[in-house]
């Protein structure tokens, strides 16, 4: 729940005490709004409205809202900045549940389902570096592919995707059975286990070359954990490849 707000709520201050926390999703997914609402133990509501949007003339969608003080000031220390908060947020500093938390994000800012030859995938769109490094590094502990963590040039956004046997991994850890979750991107994740490559499909190497820059960054750079999360790679592999750089003068930019 927390990290579906922090991707897809808004914290609102008003003069003195007043303010509000809301979230508004399509009617489809009002059921979901329902479940926060009943896990609250503040009051709240769940409104409804069609309007007129630059896609359509009569969006249907719902809206959360929670007003108390207290839920506010909470959310707040825990992490939900007010106003604009896209490239700000983070993963709490205190002890959470890491998928539930991940799976919040990815329902509310992600993509789940399957490309147009049919390959599974599941993906984040965030403009935040540290949940584009938390997304990285779980996904990595749970399926052992590696990603790249840019910002892509037209938006500035980190686009990180997994596919084919990753995405099923990675769903089937994300959205067990009975978890809270956005029901059609469940849906979706259960069909994943259905999946079976193609027995005509190679299975690629993923492994990504280590270029020239790189390799002066993970030499020159004191705080090898710093170079890691700029670099997109895990501190172990930077330190290994330190360790290979130094000690072998034939080793390539490109060997792994």
């Amino acid at each position: 729940m927390f990290g579906f707000l922090q991707a897809d709520g808004h914290l609102c201050q008003g003069e003195g005490q007043k303010g509000k926390l809301t979230v508004e999703l399509n009617i489809r997914d009002v059921d979901l709004l329902y479940r926060f609402k009943y896990l609250t133990p503040y009051n709240s509501s769940v409104t409804e409205r069609v309007r007129s949007t630059n896609f359509t003339e009569s969006h249907h969608s719902a809206t959360w809202s929670l007003c108390s003080l207290d839920a506010r000031t909470k959310l707040n220390q825990l992490g939900l900045p007010y106003g604009r908060k896209s490239t700000t947020i983070a993963p709490p500093r205190v002890p959470f549940s890491r998928r539930d938390y991940l799976r919040g994000l990815i329902d509310a800012d992600g993509s789940v389902g399957y490309t147009g030859p049919g390959l599974p995938f599941i993906s984040l769109a965030t403009a935040s570096a540290a949940i584009g490094s938390f997304l990285r590094a779980y996904a990595q502990a749970i399926t052992g592919v590696e990603r790249l963590t840019q910002r892509n040039s037209r938006d500035e956004i980190y686009n990180i995707s997994y596919e084919k046997e990753a995405a099923q991994q990675l769903a089937a850890d994300l959205y067990y059975p009975g978890c809270l979750s956005l029901g059609r991107k469940q849906v979706k994740a259960d069909s994943f286990s259905r999946w079976v490559r193609p027995v005509d499909m190679r299975i690629v190497n993923s492994r990504r070359a280590w270029t020239a820059h790189e390799d002066r960054m993970v030499l020159e750079q004191d705080d090898i954990v710093a170079a890691a999360t700029e670099l997109g790679r895990t501190a172990n592999s930077c330190r290994l490849r330190r360790w290979r750089l130094r000690n072998s003068r034939m080793l390539m930019p490109n060997d792994q």
